[in-house]
């Protein structure tokens, strides 16, 4: 199991470069207050003075710092895997960030760590970024540590004011990590219950199922007190213990007391003061314990690490792909770009696009919606008779008979209504057109969201301006075609029609005449006496040509027997502009009620036309030109043109360019990691 420190220590390297936020390392992280003794204890680990020290915060970015137990014997085959020069002595420190320099002074390692901390975070800010520092010594026990910044709680000098907070987030940003073993570091001479260090371990390990404290100072505490009951768990549990160990003063410390020296010094101390307890404490058993403690956790951390790699090996194999490889040929992706969005818009519009939108109508099923749902309940909502009074009809009538007397209704007036009703049907017909030219051009978006158009911007909004004036070029003739269908059916007044005819017949029926005739037609006919008239008009209304009507008690029209919705009575008038406020005679009555009848008939008869000719004409003129049309107009407008503007078009979004090159870099990480996991054989693991 000794090979499983390495291999975290790898995995750290791995991930130094790209940041290791997605990928929760096992790892033990340092915490304590400033002065608590978080420099003494890891020097005593390592056996050397090389931490900086001063007043203030000293430590303002992580540490990591990674502890190698090579034997003498074994130092030349470990500085070969290192390709550097074997050294003179058996302990060096190697940094990540410099490469090929071996630092065998110890006081270098530490004017490197000071210099290194000022380069990235400034004389006084905090900076999360860490220092990697590899040591190899055969005094020390194989171990990986990240050492935090010191709890403070008052900016000093020119610090910045709110270091508290820096401080704070940096440490939570670390041991919130749940693959984090947490080193609580906190002095004897202070009451434990109010330790800071064990307070934030607390919020992010309520249980301390991953905290492991660290009494220091042992030997500063007031005469007559003792820290057995803290030791032995009784104050505040800790579930993976609390190790008490004795530090240099900073006495020792300004004259260079040897580690080793203060090591059998605190031995002795504790033999003496904590005999019962001496062997679970102390810096040599701290750092056994803390090697022991990392490979376990190592080992029942791997399996769902790899897991989470190997995830996350796919994802950004995946997100790689999406950037695209490198330009070769620029006019080939470019017509492949083109292809690529000619067919997708065609798809949308015609419902085989490979994303099919789920949260709202798109496309062609949009645009069949403002067919059959949009325009039809426009249309249907324009009553025939809507602004037309039964004083306009009369008006209508009386003024198409100019000065003569009338023998029947004049066919002028009711083409000069039903026209003015018909109409009304042309600015619905013209806003289905705008709608459709609405959603066509909506589509450009709906296929832009395509990785080439993010990745190249220039070409996306071409493309966008190429679509949108074909769109825009085609629009006035669209328009210009519904105008004309409206119009033809304002053109000629086809009282032949078949749906109109019954119409006329059931007139007829009613009238037991003609239902529309002009007075030209009516002076130029010759006379015949009453007889004769009369008997003409009961051939043309004798029951062998027309349906039975009648009226009913309740005023109501029977063709047949049957009652007739649509030939319903007039209600009581009210009076109109050039009419005199008496009460219209029956005949006026009888002709207005003929003339309504006819334009509701007719009407329908157009308004069933526009709402099947518009939606032929749109797609004939507007959507199926736009489809057949945008390939080859891309083509001529964008493929054509010269290799200068090939460039231009394809100049990759910088945004786009960093996305790839960060999820290259962690794709690399990624690969790497998965390789030194799987060099763990299953005997590392137990």
């Amino acid at each position: 199991m000794d090979a499983l420190i390495p291999i975290l220590n790898k995995l750290q390297d791995a991930f130094n470069t790209v940041g290791s936020e997605s990928i929760q390392l096992p790892q033990i992280v340092v915490v304590g207050s400033q002065s608590a003794g978080k420099s003494s204890v890891l020097e005593c680990i390592v056996g050397r003075d090389f931490l900086p020290r001063g007043s203030g915060i000293v430590t303002r970015r992580p540490l990591t710092l990674q502890l190698i137990h090579t034997p003498v014997e074994d130092k030349e085959v470990q500085c070969q895997r290192l390709e550097i020069t074997v050294p003179n002595e058996n302990e060096f420190g190697i940094f990540t960030h410099i490469k090929n320099r071996v630092y065998t002074d110890f006081n270098e390692i530490r004017l490197e760590i000071e210099a290194e901390t000022d380069r990235i975070s400034g004389k006084k800010n905090i900076c999360k970024e860490p220092i990697t520092l590899q040591i190899y010594s055969p005094k020390v026990v194989t171990l990986t540590l990240i050492d935090l910044p010191g709890l403070t709680k008052i900016p000093v000098d020119d610090q910045p004011v709110d270091i508290e907070q820096q401080v704070r987030n940096l440490i939570i940003h670390y041991i919130s990590n749940p693959n984090a073993i947490i080193l609580a570091i906190t002095p004897a001479n202070v009451d434990f219950s109010t330790s800071e260090a064990v307070k934030f371990a607390k919020e992010v390990d309520p249980e301390g199922q991953r905290t492991l404290a660290v009494l220091t100072k042992l030997d500063l505490m007031d005469r007559g007190t003792d820290a057995y009951d803290v030791l032995c768990g009784r104050v505040i549990p800790v579930k993976l213990g609390i190790i008490g160990v004795v530090n240099r003063s900073q006495e020792d410390i300004n004259k260079k007391k040897p580690i080793d020296e203060a090591l059998r010094y605190e031995s002795a101390f504790l033999q003496k003061t904590y005999p019962s307890i001496a062997s679970r404490n102390g810096t040599p058993f701290l750092a056994k314990t803390l090697n022991r403690l990392l490979m376990y956790h190592i080992r029942d951390c791997l399996p769902s690490l790899k897991a989470r790699i190997n995830q996350m090996v796919s994802h950004f194999q995946t997100l790689v792909n999406s950037f695209g490889e490198p330009i070769e040929d620029k006019g080939r992706l470019l017509l492949q770009i083109i292809t690529k969005f000619a067919s997708n818009y065609c798809g949308t519009i015609e419902g085989t696009a490979k994303n099919i939108e789920v949260s709202e109508l798109c496309g062609g099923a949009r645009i069949c919606y403002i067919f059959h749902e949009t325009f039809a309940r426009a249309l249907e909502s324009i009553n025939p008779l809507d602004n037309l009074t039964t004083f306009d009809i009369l008006t209508a009538i009386r003024n198409a008979n100019g000065s003569r007397p009338a023998l029947f209704v004049p066919e002028i007036s009711f083409e000069l209504l039903v026209k003015r009703q018909i109409k009304r049907l042309e600015d619905p017909s013209l806003r289905c057109v705008e709608l459709v030219h609405e959603e066509l051009q909506r589509i450009i978006q709906h296929c832009g969201a395509q990785q080439e158009f993010i990745r190249f911007p220039r070409l996306h909004e071409k493309i966008v301006d190429v679509v949108t004036q074909l769109l825009r070029r085609r629009l006035p003739e669209t328009n210009r075609m519904v105008e004309n269908l409206v119009g033809i059916e304002l053109a000629y007044v086809n009282t032949k029609h078949p749906d109109f005819h019954e119409a006329v017949f059931i007139h007829r029926a009613l009238t037991g005449e003609d239902v529309i005739a002009s007075a030209n037609q009516t002076q130029n006919k010759p006379k015949r006496d009453g007889r004769n008239n009369d008997q003409s008009t009961s051939e043309r209304s004798s029951p062998i040509n027309r349906p039975l009507v009648q009226r009913n008690d309740g005023n109501e029209l029977q063709i047949n027997g049957v009652k007739s919705p649509t030939l319903v009575s007039m209600a009581s008038l009210g009076d109109g502009a050039g009419i005199n406020d008496r009460k219209l005679s029956p005949r006026e009555k009888r002709d207005c009620e003929v003339i309504e009848r006819l334009i509701r008939s007719y009407f329908l008869i157009v308004r069933k036309n526009i709402q099947d000719s518009v939606p032929k004409a749109v797609m004939h003129f507007l959507v199926n030109f736009v489809k057949d049309q945008l390939q080859s107009e891309l083509v001529a407008l964008l493929y054509k043109a010269t290799a200068n503007e090939h460039d231009e078009l394809l100049n990759e979004s910088s945004h786009i360019a960093q996305r790839r090159k960060d999820a290259q870099e962690m794709l690399e990480a990624l690969q790497k990691a998965n390789q030194i996991i799987c060099e763990v054989r299953e005997a590392h693991l137990w």
